[in-house]
C-alpha cells in the first residue's frame, strides 16, 4: 500500500489557512456593519489651520490671506547689495600639540575652542607648542584641517 501524500503537518497548515481566511472575512463584515450603524461615510476629513496643525473643523474664511503668485520665491532668494556679511576665512588660535618628527599637531581655535588637525604640509612658518598662529580651514578626510598656518 502506498503512503498518502497528505501529511499531518500539511493538513494542519491548510486548516490554519482556512481559519485565518474565515476570521478575516468576519472582521470585514463586522467593519461593514459598524459603518452602517454609525452612519459615517468613510474617512473623516482633516483640515489644516493657519498654524499648520491638523483639526477636524474647517478653517475660518475671515482669516484667509490672499497671496500673489509673483510673491512666491522658488529656490534661493536673490541677494541684495546690503545683505552680504564680510566673512574672514583667517582664524587665530594656539598650537596645543605639535610633533615635528611625525609632522602633525593640533591647533585650538581662540573663538570657539575647537581643536583642528594640522599637518606639516599645511605650514607656512615653523611652529612649536603654545605658539599663537593664524590659519584657514579646509575640509579633510576626517574633519576640518588647519592650512596656511602662520606664526603671529
Amino acid at each position: 500500500m502506498a503512503k498518502s501524500q497528505q501529511t499531518f503537518n500539511k493538513t494542519e497548515k491548510v486548516k490554519k489557512r482556512l481559519k485565518k481566511r474565515e476570521e478575516k472575512q468576519k472582521k470585514k463584515e463586522a467593519r461593514k456593519q459598524a459603518a452602517k450603524e454609525s452612519g459615517s461615510s468613510g474617512i473623516p476629513l482633516a483640515y489644516v489651520d493657519f498654524n499648520g496643525n491638523l483639526v477636524d473643523t474647517p478653517p475660518d474664511p475671515s482669516m484667509k490671506v490672499e497671496i500673489e503668485a509673483e510673491d512666491i520665491v522658488l529656490g534661493i532668494p536673490k541677494k541684495e547689495e546690503g545683505d552680504e556679511e564680510e566673512f574672514d576665512p583667517v582664524r587665530k588660535g594656539k598650537v596645543s600639540f605639535f610633533d615635528s618628527s611625525k609632522g602633525f599637531g593640533f591647533i585650538i581655535d581662540s573663538e570657539n575652542n575647537e581643536k583642528y588637525f594640522v599637518h606639516v604640509s599645511g605650514l607656512i612658518d615653523e611652529i612649536f607648542e603654545n605658539d599663537k598662529v593664524s590659519f584657514e580651514l579646509e575640509k579633510g578626510m576626517k574633519g576640518m584641517n588647519a592650512v596656511r598656518v602662520k606664526k603671529i
